[in-house]
């Protein structure tokens, strides 16, 4: 399961809108890819298809859709969005990583 913080959802659903997706039938597809500074990076954009390997969840009324090889390094996640001055933008607080980088946009398990 993935959760969506309260600040992630109205981020979501405006870049959403903006993208001409609809948050109440699209999905928020989160993945992790090799690459970054701690061997593994976060993945997140907007898509309106679901693969036959994703999971699904639904949190906040946010939708996301996880490739299954990617949902064992993000199990226990939550979303959130850190705006203002010092924001970073969507942060992903992953219980699984051993270690992150300082952007905090990759990590390792």
């Amino acid at each position: 399961m993935i959760k969506v913080s309260d600040e992630a959802k109205k981020k979501i659903v405006d870049l959403m809108k903006d993208d001409g997706f609809d948050a109440a039938k699209d999905y928020v597809r989160v993945g992790v890819k090799s690459g970054g500074c701690s061997g593994l990076s976060y993945d997140l954009k907007f898509d309106d298809k679901k693969g036959d390997d994703d999971k699904i969840f639904v949190d906040n009324d946010i939708t996301i859709a996880v490739e299954k090889k990617s949902f064992l390094y993000l199990a226990g996640t939550i979303l959130e969005f850190s705006g203002g001055l010092n924001g970073k933008g969507f942060v992903f607080n992953n219980p699984n990583a051993t270690r992150t980088c300082g952007c905090g946009e990759s990590f390792s398990l």
